[in-house]
């Protein structure tokens, strides 16, 4: 029930042929085109700066708990 059927997808594609005439279709898509890949290009870039700071945090933690063993340790010799 939710899914978009040939028939409807070719009314709609009839619609916008009509709103918009046949010369002006190609440079829709092509604009639709262009803002979806860029959409991709940010939502990758959110995605590798994020993996980038939880591999920060983790190295942070990791030295710090290191350095914190090393001066424990100091403290018993």
């Amino acid at each position: 029930m939710g899914f978009i059927g040939t028939q409807q997808l070719v009314l709609i594609l009839l619609i916008v042929l009509v709103l918009f005439g046949a010369k002006r279709v190609p440079e829709l898509a092509k604009g639709l085109g262009a803002g979806i890949r860029e959409f991709k290009k940010a939502a990758k870039e959110i995605q590798r700066e994020a993996a980038l700071d939880t591999a920060a945090k983790e190295t942070a933690e990791v030295s710090s708990s290191s350095e914190s063993n090393s001066a424990g340790d100091q403290k018993l010799s």
